[in-house]
């Protein structure tokens, strides 16, 4: 068996989507036998899922995930835990022992329980939330919930639970088995872009230019806003264009059925939360989403699972940097 974990410095990487290297372990009899690291040779997040596979990667350990890649990673065979913190080769040693909890139910799918957790890294914080349900427990740290990469929440792509917000997702499915739901010469395509985000007063929201690197996706894959990716289809490489996006084809309407609101008794820890802070709740599903506390009193606390662009009128700059076939 092959568990690559994601790799930061001996710990455990929280954004699956941006993570650039990966540990592998070689297990025979429930035993680690060696170990490496794997780089993922930006591939992005179009492409993590099939570079996993290439490895005939088992098991995947991560921190945050989003939906899509989570389906990516089941179309390709590999079973995920996410949620993982901390010391990668910890991490590894508790998932063989069938410690390791995975958003509600332990990764070797053994049935110990509905034990979840909510624990805050880098200032970012995980919580286990699980219809209200027993068992529940937080660490929260007393830090602030906005982090480096909660600002990249802006980037224009469906939802992914390690940013606040929607950003470098595979919401279409990345890796084998991808639908496109578009046509144009760049469907289908492995795209790369620049591009620049503003509100209609003129502000900036978000700027890969700023960063310094372009965004990658694959084009009509749904990873993408809808708006966004219908620009980008009928592209030249090198060509910039202008667009105006209006809710329906950016984040959509506020849904009020989003507002979410828990005893706060039946999630520990979050008695340490503020209002304004970014979290995660984690679904019934194992999909973790991110949400911000709107309201709280003695007794109840309120999350807002809508993106905060919800109900906002967006413009984008989009430069098309390469457009290659996808596999």
């Amino acid at each position: 068996m092959k568990i690559a974990i994601t790799y930061d410095n001996g710990n455990v990487f929280q954004h699956f989507g941006r993570t650039e290297e990966f540990k592998v372990y070689n297990v025979e009899d429930q035993k680690v036998v060696s170990s490496e690291l794997i780089g993922s040779n930006g591939s992005g997040h179009g492409a993590l899922a099939g570079l996993l596979a290439d490895h005939q990667i088992d098991v995947l350990i991560c921190g945050g995930i989003g939906a899509g890649a989570q389906n990516a990673l089941a179309e390709a065979g590999i079973e995920l835990c996410s949620g993982a913190s901390g010391d990668v080769d910890l991490a590894v040693e508790a998932y063989l022992k069938g410690e390791l909890v995975n958003a509600g139910s332990t990764c070797d799918h053994h049935d110990h329980g509905e034990g979840h957790s909510c624990g805050g890294h880098d200032g970012e914080h995980h919580c286990g939330h699980h219809d209200h349900a027993d068992g529940h427990h937080c660490e929260h740290h007393q830090e602030e919930a906005a982090t480096a990469e909660s600002k990249e929440e802006e980037m224009p792509q469906e939802e992914e639970a390690s940013c606040g917000g929607n950003c470098g997702g595979c919401a279409g499915g990345c890796g084998g088995g991808i639908q496109i739901s578009l046509e144009g010469p760049n469907a289908g395509k492995l795209c790369k872009v620049h591009y620049r985000g503003t509100f209609n007063d003129g502000s900036q929201f978000d700027s890969s230019y700023d960063r310094g690197e372009p965004i990658e996706f694959i084009c009509g894959a749904g990873q993408m806003i809808a708006g966004f990716d219908k620009a980008v289809v009928d592209m030249e490489i090198g060509q910039i264009v202008d667009i105006h996006l209006m809710p329906e084809e950016a984040y959509g309407m506020p849904d009020p059925s989003a507002i979410i609101e828990v005893e706060i008794a039946n999630l520990p820890g979050s008695e340490a939360l503020n209002l304004g802070d970014r979290v995660y709740l984690t679904n019934a599903w194992g999909q973790q989403f991110p949400v911000t506390v709107i309201a709280k009193d003695e007794k109840n606390i309120t999350f807002d699972a809508n993106h905060e662009m919800a109900g906002k009128e967006l413009n984008f700059r989009i430069e098309l940097v390469s457009a290659v076939e996808y596999m």
